[in-house]
């Protein structure tokens, strides 16, 4: 009979310790399996998203997918501009903010997500969150010329 009541304080502990790794779980899970694979259409690219916003008649399309692991493909597309590069940036609507992928740029106007590019975990919960964003470079717009939030 002691040996039953000794087992009891034990199996508490392993149920605490069960229920705080199913909790953790959940909340890993909140935080990176939003996405699983799906794909987003088409998001649309133009100056007056740029921070400051800029007035050109260029414009673009961005079709990038993330799946639930942070890896990320796809490609934009622009017309109106005469690019020199593009990235996926790391910030809010409103903010500008750090390089996360260097698009490789295909043809006059059409760029890539390299191949094995993969977000970090902050990066893809960043992405759950809406604050993640691509642009798109040129000489008249060093610091951007056409930009889309990118939307999970």
């Amino acid at each position: 009979m002691r040996s039953v009541f000794r087992l009891k304080p034990l199996l508490g502990l392993v149920a605490a310790a069960t229920l705080t790794t199913l909790m953790g779980c959940a909340t890993v899970d909140k935080m990176t399996g939003s996405v699983a694979s799906a794909v987003r259409g088409d998001e649309k690219l133009s100056g007056a998203q740029e921070v400051p916003p800029v007035t050109t008649s260029a414009s673009g399309t961005a079709n990038i997918q993330v799946t639930a692991d942070g890896a990320v493909s796809g490609s934009v597309t622009t017309a109106g501009v005469a690019s020199t590069m593009a990235h996926i940036h790391i910030a809010p609507a409103g903010q500008n903010g750090p390089v996360v992928v260097t698009l490789t740029k295909t043809g006059d106007n059409t760029y890539v997500v390299p191949a094995g590019a993969k977000l970090t975990l902050a990066q893809l919960a960043a992405y759950n969150m809406g604050s993640l964003y691509v642009n798109v470079h040129s000489n008249a717009h060093k610091g951007g010329e056409i930009r889309a939030q990118l939307k999970p």
